[in-house]
């Protein structure tokens, strides 16, 4: 995950445009702590919506290998459904709004850094075409993510394909990966909020963030689009796939090394380079999949976006149509 520095601040100050939230091994970021009251609410789908799949299985292809693929699990619908209007969250509080664009029901989750504050619920179902509002507490400092391929019984416990926290319904932790996340830091320096998309632990779904209210422009399109390009589905080297094509985890976690996974010789930024990894830049494959979203450990300055005046979000999971 990507790591915090103290000349980060520096940068948020300096340049007012973005900000340098970098994570640290676990994927955390920097917390405040306020007992903040938080309620969820839902929209279009039961609390529990399983389905039968498949144990997964483990295969792993040597590095060498240069054969692409493209995960089943992020191609976008046709015509993607109409974007929900947000409601109003009570004082205190965000309104984050999930949008699924893809063809398969999805296991929404998230989880904080801390227990204060944090969500009363962590876990929903957001089937294909369909949205969940999800109320946040103001000074949250958190993540969430969409699992794939689960089942679960009655009782909330199962199994998800990517993204399983524990094989429960109602997450308790941090999900598995592969699983891109929507990060957050909730008002925090200077009362910004600092927010991304990250795919430093590797993709299972395509995801973009837009800014619903708030003082600062949004920087991405409603279609997830920025000036260097638009949302599309990660074409991953053979060797990071997920057993069964159900995502693409990043080098680091598939095959190690410090080189790769920027620790050792190579912590440094100044050596944290991935265009030097062998046998490929595999941070650029994320980043042609999704230029607005983080793709290694150091890739902050394109990736991590700031808003003022108690902003909420919609966050799509989806490619650009």
């Amino acid at each position: 995950m990507r790591r915090i520095l103290p000349i980060v601040i520096a940068v948020v100050l300096l340049g007012g445009g973005f900000a340098i939230w970098a994570t640290s091994g676990s994927g955390s970021r920097p917390i405040a702590n306020l007992d903040a009251p938080v309620t969820t609410t839902m929209s279009g789908a039961p609390i529990l919506d399983p389905v039968v799949s498949l144990p997964p299985t483990t295969t792993t292809v040597p590095p060498t290998t240069t054969t692409t693929v493209r995960p089943t699990t992020t191609k976008a619908t046709p015509k993607p459904v109409a974007h929900p209007k947000v409601v109003s969250a009570p004082a205190g509080s965000r309104t984050f709004t999930f949008v699924n664009d893809v063809h398969q029901t999805i296991w929404l989750a998230g989880w904080q850094q801390t227990a204060n504050p944090a969500l009363t619920t962590s876990g929903w179902v957001l089937p294909a075409g369909g949205q969940v509002t999800v109320v946040v507490p103001d000074k949250w400092n958190g993540r969430f993510w969409g699992r794939t391929g689960c089942t679960f019984n009655s009782a909330g416990k199962g199994h998800c394909a990517t993204g399983d926290c524990g094989g429960v319904f109602q997450c308790k932790g941090y999900g598995g990966i592969p699983a891109t996340l929507a990060e957050y830091n909730l008002n925090s320096f200077d009362n910004l909020d600092f927010y991304d998309v990250s795919m430093v632990d590797g993709s299972n779904l395509p995801m973009y963030i837009n800014i619903t209210k708030g003082g600062t422009k949004d920087k991405i399109s409603s279609t997830g689009c920025i000036a260097a390009g638009c949302t599309k589905p990660v074409a991953c080297p053979a060797e990071l796939v997920v057993a069964g094509g159900a995502g693409c985890e990043s080098a680091c976690a598939k095959l190690g090394g410090d080189q790769l996974c920027c620790r050792g010789q190579w912590a440094a930024r100044s050596a944290c380079d991935p265009t030097k990894w062998q046998p490929e830049d595999y941070a650029a494959v994320f980043k042609k999949a999704e230029p607005c979203a983080c793709s290694y450990v150091d890739d902050d300055a394109t990736s991590t976006f700031t808003c003022t005046g108690e902003c909420d979000y919609r966050i799509t999971f989806g490619t650009t149509p």
